[in-house]
């Protein structure tokens, strides 16, 4: 496939908060900010950054108002905080008012497609779920938020098996009728895979129309980038990622990280898509966040570099 020049490819990094949630040692405030703020001097425009989440549910994103205070990016950076539920929201509130500004721009919530990965993430039934939702995006939108509404596990569930598309379309225009102006969906647990993919997001542009339709792929099975170019050639052009393949989800474990911002924007890159993002910039990110954490991590341009066209046969 290739490309019209110019097209654009939107793409929100979600390292911060997805990638770091799973890492076992708490790390450093200091190094999140620093990590943060190097991304967002790479041309990303939309960056996850933390989770209102319980402290002791998710000890790693304890730091959450103190991240927001102190990072500083450039304007035009779109700042983004997941919440689960209403607490969580008059947490990332009072952040604001006490800064007097908004630390912010918007606010994602999620839930699962399936009831069995939805009690065991969030310990509810997906109708009670989208109850506290609806509360949720509308104190949101109140307080001048955009919102994405993210539904997990919506390609597979490692507990239920298949879950139909019907399921998660409807879960979606709930989202969608409660305000929220962006839909992902996630790949939770790497269960997707490219024909899947391609005919989800055909019908999902008819069965959700008037919002913006993201995909979020895990890279678990090593479809990720397969997944990324089903979705193409279905007309996404929004996606998230996670620089050096960091991340995974709580449940199951064992479930592996985000498809490799690097690696996605190499290969848009090389398909023609514009991405706004420095690719050099961005791997020097990758490569600091594997400095840090002291181990090798999943992403391919870590080990093999970017291409470079030199126009030698070797």
């Amino acid at each position: 496939m290739n490309a019209s020049t110019g097209e654009r490819v939107k793409i929100r990094e979600v390292g911060p908060r997805d990638g770091f949630q799973n890492e076992p040692e708490v790390i450093p405030t200091e190094h999140k900010v620093r990590l943060v703020e190097c991304l967002a001097r790479t041309g990303l425009q939309r960056l996850e950054v933390t989770s209102f989440v319980r402290a002791d549910v998710m000890p790693q994103l304890a730091v959450a108002e103190e991240v927001l205070q102190r990072i500083d990016v450039p304007p035009g950076v779109s700042l983004s905080v997941l919440i689960p539920n209403e607490r969580g929201l008059e947490r990332a509130l009072a952040v604001c008012e006490r800064a007097g500004r908004s630390l912010f721009h918007e606010v994602n919530v999620f839930l699962s497609a399936s009831e069995e990965h939805n009690r065991r993430n969030v310990g509810r039934s997906i109708a009670e779920s989208l109850a506290g939702l609806e509360r949720t995006v509308a104190r949101a939108r109140a307080a001048g938020f955009r919102c994405e509404g993210v539904i997990s596990v919506a390609f597979g569930c490692p507990y239920e098996g298949r879950v139909p598309p019907e399921r998660v379309f409807e879960i979606a225009r709930a989202l969608r009728d409660f305000g929220c102006e962006e839909i992902g969906f996630g790949d939770t647990t790497g269960m997707a895979n490219p024909r899947q993919v391609g005919e989800f997001f055909e019908r999902a542009s008819q069965e959700v129309p008037g919002v913006e339709l993201t995909a979020h792929f895990h890279n678990t099975r090593g479809q990720a980038l397969a997944n990324v170019v089903a979705a193409l050639d279905a007309g996404v052009r929004s996606f998230e990622s996670s620089f050096g393949e960091l991340g995974g989800c709580p449940v199951p474990r064992g479930a592996t990280g985000n498809v490799a911002s690097e690696d996605l924007v190499s290969m848009l890159h090389e398909m023609g898509y514009e991405t706004g993002i420095d690719l050099a910039r961005l791997l020097a990110c990758a490569q600091a966040v594997q400095e840090l954490l002291g181990r090798p991590l999943g992403s391919h341009l870590l080990t093999a570099g970017p291409i470079e066209w030199t126009g030698r046969a070797d």
